[in-house]
């Protein structure tokens, strides 16, 4: 392993899909623009094509086959195809639980084993495909509350295994937003008017700006904004109060009403037809905690 391997399988992991044929296996990577202007107008899309380039640089060296790429208004995508026998796509596919899409992919507990850099470097990876900075992610309406989101469609047990990996390097998550009626729908007001099934989004992992700084992106504009925003967090909030995890916070516990969703068979097992009234807890009963 090294930081380049960290930082595809990062990417793999965040976003990825496996195609594997008779002989040959094809990785396609999705790096969607989910904003198509930054927050001073610019084009999403240039600026990811501005970025390939140093993504390309940290990928080729270890694939040394050729990359292709596609972009519209929507996303770019990036694809790969290597030999089933070849090593690095032999590594690729054991690390990510054999899995074939992002939403079915596992985080090898190898990873977890991996140095402090080259986990910083996989989750760099991660962060280019899944994460998102602007000022509209603020939290509280409090001035200088800048967050990075990751967000993690479906997969349930790639969302834990990411905040354990910030928690693994010293870098505690701010909230997390479960796509779980308790918390997408907590006064069943969507449910009440019909739409049974609006919960079923997807996961929000938040984290302060300047706690991610030690991860950042390679993708240019969300790096820039990620420099921009923390620098403003420094100067508006105690940094002391940043950098605390869950469980070393008073956990404020409000009373949600019993949602009919806590049963829904698209829940992990271990959760389904439990209730929750904090993130916290739900968080914990799925393995993020102390």
């Amino acid at each position: 392993m090294n930081n380049e391997m960290a930082y595809l399988i990062g990417m793999i992991l965040g976003n990825g899909e496996i195609q594997r044929g008779t002989q040959d296996t094809t990785v396609t990577i999705d790096i969607p623009h989910k904003n198509l202007l930054t927050d001073d107008g610019k084009d999403v899309e240039i600026y990811v094509k501005a970025s390939l380039m140093d993504i390309m640089a940290v990928v080729n060296p270890l694939l040394g086959t050729k990359i292709n790429y596609t972009s519209a208004g929507k996303s770019t995508k990036i694809s790969f195809t290597k030999s089933n026998t070849d090593y690095a796509m032999r590594e690729i596919v054991r690390l990510i639980g054999s899995g074939v899409h992002h939403s079915t992919m596992t985080v090898s507990p190898e990873l977890f084993e991996l140095s402090a850099d080259e986990k910083k470097s996989l989750l760099r990876g991660f962060a280019d495909v899944t994460g998102y900075i602007r000022r509209s992610n603020i939290a509280f309406g409090q001035e200088g509350a800048h967050r990075v989101y990751l967000e993690i469609p479906g997969n349930w047990q790639l969302l834990i295994d990411i905040a354990n990996m910030l928690k693994s390097i010293d870098i505690p998550v701010q909230t997390i937003d479960f796509g779980h009626p308790n918390f997408r729908d907590p006064q069943m007001k969507k449910y009440n008017e019909g739409a049974v099934n609006y919960w079923k989004k997807e996961h929000q992992l938040k984290i302060w700006a300047v706690e991610f700084k030690p991860v950042g992106f390679i993708i240019k504009h969300k790096e820039q904004a990620l420099m921009t925003l923390s620098a403003e967090q420094e100067q508006s909030m105690d940094t002391a109060k940043t950098h605390l995890f869950y469980w070393e916070k008073k956990i404020k516990q409000g009373n949600k009403p019993i949602h009919p969703g806590e049963n829904d068979e698209s829940l992990p097992a271990e959760i389904r037809g439990k209730h929750f009234d904090s993130w916290t807890e739900l968080a914990k009963e799925l393995g993020y905690h102390e």
